[in-house]
């Protein structure tokens, strides 16, 4: 297997099994606002990667292989609706914003993680 997709499917499963023990331990031991911060930061982010990389995979795939601008256009799109959806929730008390950090951090959680393992499996396999 490739090493971009095998990084692909780790991180993608890193990143829901991240958020499903976070959210769980979140309402567990601190319900309220803040477990909620959790979820909807997981969910915001997690769904993001997602379209992201919906939105890649159609554009770089020959042979409709999309323009710059298009591409852009979609990011942006999802960065101001990302960020219209985190001033509600923050400006309206919906959930408590150290939560939402939390939360906002499980791609970038599963993003370190793999990289971590990367590194470990080249240095084994250099060992060996």
């Amino acid at each position: 297997m490739r090493i971009e997709k095998r990084l692909l499917r780790f991180i993608t499963l890193t990143n829901w099994i991240i958020f499903c023990i976070v959210t769980t331990s979140g309402f567990i031991l601190v319900p309220g606002p803040f477990a909620w911060g959790i979820l909807a930061g997981g969910l915001i982010v997690t769904i993001n990667f997602q379209l992201m990389y919906r939105s890649l995979k159609s554009a770089l795939t020959p042979p409709h292989v999309a323009n710059i601008r298009v591409v852009l256009g979609k990011y942006y799109l999802r960065f101001l609706a990302s960020a219209l959806i985190i001033y509600v929730l923050i400006a309206d008390h919906y959930v408590n914003p150290l939560g939402l950090i939390i939360g906002l951090s499980v791609v970038v959680t599963s993003i370190f993680i793999a990289t971590v393992n990367e590194i470990r499996r080249i240095i084994f396999k250099e060992a060996a």
